[in-house]
């Protein structure tokens, strides 16, 4: 069990490390597709590895931080709010997880407070209007008609 928990370490090190920076990036760019497919990844990578070693709870807020993610994904960008700051203290917790794994070689205490933080619905995005008013609101041009077929040159 220790070489599967050492593996666990590198990797779950590696994959924090991505979520992070990809969160920094998705604080300037809160439409970045690349950065919430990262995190979205990387959770979800975090969980099944968790899960294959049995460390229960690190399983349990990876997969909370993945449908969070996967929300966010579905939205195309970051809902206004706490959304960012919520995904911010899911990658905290995931990271001194780990550290207690990497400390003790046991499962972490489980964290029913950070699951159900990150579970909470992330309210509607509002929806912009696209429209474009012209100017002179003048009503729109026709198109011209189409030719009749007998005008038409066709042999």
């Amino acid at each position: 069990m220790a070489k599967y928990r050492i593996l666990f370490l590198e990797e779950a090190a590696e994959h924090l490390a991505d979520m992070g920076k990809a969160l920094l990036d998705l604080e300037k760019d809160t439409a970045s597709a690349e950065s919430i497919d990262v995190i979205f990844r990387m959770a979800h990578s975090i969980k099944s590895m968790a899960a294959s070693v049995g460390y229960d709870p690190v399983m349990e807020v990876s997969h909370a931080l993945e449908d969070r993610m996967e929300t966010i994904r579905s939205a195309g960008c970051v809902p206004p709010g706490d959304s960012l700051s919520m995904v911010f203290r899911g990658l905290k917790g995931l990271e001194q997880m780990v550290a207690i794994v990497s400390e003790t070689g046991e499962a972490p205490p489980e964290r029913p407070d950070l699951v159900s933080e990150l579970s909470v619905p992330i309210e509607a995005i509002p929806v912009v209007s696209m429209s474009v008013e012209s100017e002179s609101n003048a009503p729109p041009e026709s198109l011209p008609e189409p030719p009749d077929a007998a005008e038409l040159d066709v042999e």
